[in-house]
């Protein structure tokens, strides 16, 4: 029997649905490896919302089963990989979408944290170019997510603790971004930052764990900017300031329209927080406030 890491178990409390899917992990990895007829090659690890494990297929490939949550974000992480087919990204080898199950080239352990951030930031703008392909129909579009983040930020109560200035802000942008015919029609990875770039072979730098949508380019940027903040030691604004700069200019954006899409989902972000009562993080909502401030002042 497989035995799950202790951060994958820990995922239970979550609720009671991930509270299922971790009870039935172990039994479901099992008929995986059987019906593929992989053989574990590792210690096993995970992700946010997945179980990782090193394998071998049949033909002694090394490869990677990833198992994953069945949340909807995770729902069209194969059409993603399977549309860029190892271009940029992590080459899916076999997909069973029902189960969230993933077959997938085996990469280095090593990731875009090792570069300093600034050049890390070139660097994933780099990858930008593979994966910023037409979407296809299946995928759910970034304005439907969008216009169901306008109606939260317009239902909020003035007295809530993000300051209202940004909240009137990125109801402004929101509505401007959302009837933009720009803000679709491009396959993004939504969840692009410097852990989810890895190591392959000869020397290439591939993307993991997309969450896709059909939507816009300029989404990318504001992940880049709220991770690793610890390396923002001494003046975070000037160094948001620099990722951000350095992410425009490489990947050749609309400096405002990224502008406005950090904007809105760093207010999204710190109001998503506020309503993990009764007990948001106050360190990730001073981040969110200074990174959408951060880039405008």
């Amino acid at each position: 029997m497989i035995e799950l890491p202790a951060a994958v178990q820990a995922m239970s409390v979550r609720g009671p649905e991930w509270a299922r899917w971790v009870e039935a992990l172990p039994g479901w990895t099992q008929n995986q490896l059987r019906e593929w007829e992989l053989r574990v090659d590792g210690a096993s690890t995970n992700g946010t919302t997945s179980l990782v494990l090193p394998v071998r297929t049949p033909r002694g490939q090394p490869a990677m089963l990833k198992l994953g949550f069945p949340d909807d974000e995770s729902e069209h992480e194969h059409l993603a990989l399977r549309r860029w087919a190892g271009n940029g990204a992590v080459r899916l080898l076999s997909a069973q979408p029902h189960r969230r199950a993933l077959l997938l080239e085996r990469l280095h352990s090593r990731d875009v944290t090792t570069v300093r951030d600034v050049e890390a930031c070139a660097v994933v703008c780099g990858l930008y170019r593979h994966i910023h392909v037409p979407a296809s129909p299946q995928f759910r579009t970034l304005t439907a997510w969008l216009e169901l983040r306008i109606a939260e930020l317009a239902a909020l109560p003035r007295n809530t603790a993000v300051p209202r200035r940004l909240v009137e802000q990125a109801l402004t942008l929101g509505r401007d971004l959302v009837s933009d015919p720009a803000s679709r029609g491009t396959l993004v990875h939504t969840d692009l930052h410097y852990g989810n770039v890895l190591a392959g072979d000869a020397g290439r730098w591939l993307v993991i764990d997309p969450k896709p949508l059909d939507g816009d380019p300029h989404f990318e940027v504001a992940p880049m900017l709220w991770n690793r903040w610890d390396d923002l030691a001494g003046d975070v604004r000037d160094g948001v300031r620099r990722r951000f700069h350095t992410i425009v200019d490489v990947a050749g954006f609309d400096e405002d329209r990224a502008r406005a899409w950090v904007i809105v989902r760093m207010v999204h972000n710190a109001v998503w927080e506020l309503q993990q009562a009764p007990h948001p993080d106050p360190t990730w909502l001073t981040v969110c406030v200074a990174v959408a401030k951060a880039v405008q002042d």
